[in-house]
């Protein structure tokens, strides 16, 4: 992004005389592009466990009568609910299998 030096406005490109150009909105200033200028960041992603809140998130919760989908065998999970989508939303009810640790949120 660039800015306009005299009233600090962002210069958005159009089409000049020159060629290409950054122009001023409300301002005569004018910058003509010499050269393609490009910039790439890429973000490392986060593992789901450090946006949930990570291992100590399970530390102290307590426990319901829910059946695991994955081992089918324990009738008991930990539960947590959170706040995820807006706060006219309801909160959502994530859980954890006592037994196999399998993690699965309430639909």
């Amino acid at each position: 992004m660039l800015f306009c030096p005299y009233c600090s406005n962002n210069l958005t490109i159009g089409d000049g005389d020159d060629g290409p150009d950054k122009m001023c909105p409300t301002c005569p200033y004018k910058w003509v592009i010499t050269q393609q200028i490009s910039m790439r960041t890429h973000l490392q992603r986060k593992e789901v466990d450090d946006v949930m809140g990570g291992p100590e998130a399970w530390a102290k919760v307590d426990q319901a009568d829910a059946d695991c989908p994955k081992c089918q065998e324990c009738h008991r999970a930990y539960f947590r609910q959170l706040q995820i989508r807006s706060a006219d939303e309801p909160m959502t009810t994530f859980y954890k299998c006592v037994d196999c640790g399998h993690q699965w949120r309430e639909n």
